[in-house]
């Protein structure tokens, strides 16, 4: 009786492979859970946590500081280009008096913007504490900053072109845009300055908010 043929293995014998000797570093689950109740208090505490009425009023002091700094020198450049208008208006001024007037007005119209005026663009970037986010704060910065660029800006340059004008109807039109931009003007002083005065009302506030001519 044959011998069965012997059968060449032709692939090589599978090895196991051998893991490294160095024991691979594992994050303790306890660590998990620690940081997870961490982050879990942290929210729970800033839920919680409400401003008290005196630092509310602390930080809406602080609010009308900086921004009646920062839109006071556009204000008084609208003044100014009012009141050259009006002294012209009255006949108490002369040639060289309406010349200056009408610089006075051009370069307070292109002080408020705020591309030209590093306050105005501050404002632009200006971000209102969050204790004070239930008296929509944030909406009087917009405001302002439109107050200035376009609204004051249009009321100087109308002012400017009032002064400059050669003839009656020239002049006659320029007082016409001049009174259809004050009342614009007019309309977001007003805005603005209903919430300013509810949030100091309603937080015991003296301090004024910023003035603003028109």
């Amino acid at each position: 009786m044959e011998a069965d043929p012997v059968v060449q293995q032709t692939t090589p014998p599978y090895i196991p492979v051998r893991s490294s000797g160095w024991p691979r570093p594992r994050i303790p689950r306890w660590l998990y859970l620690a940081l997870a109740a961490f982050l879990v208090v942290a929210v729970l505490v800033a839920l919680v946590h409400k401003p008290s009425k005196a630092e509310q009023a602390t930080d809406l002091r602080g609010f009308l500081s900086y921004v009646t700094g920062d839109i006071e020198s556009c204000a008084g450049g609208v003044s100014e280009s009012l009141q050259a208008l009006h002294a012209v208006q009255a006949g108490q001024n002369s040639a060289s008096d309406v010349s200056d007037g009408i610089s006075v007005a051009q370069q307070g119209a292109q002080n408020c913007g705020p591309a030209t005026n590093m306050s105005i663009d501050d404002l632009q970037t200006y971000q209102v504490e969050q204790s004070l986010d239930s008296y929509n704060l944030a909406g009087v910065v917009t405001d302002l900053i439109n107050w200035a660029a376009p609204d004051a800006q249009r009321v100087q340059t109308d002012v400017a072109n009032v002064l400059s004008a050669r003839t009656a109807v020239t002049r006659s039109r320029a007082e016409a845009q001049l009174n259809t931009d004050l009342a614009v003007l007019d309309k977001q002083r007003s805005q603005i300055n209903t919430v300013i005065n509810a949030a100091r009302r309603a937080l015991g506030v003296t301090q004024p908010g910023p003035a603003l001519p028109g």
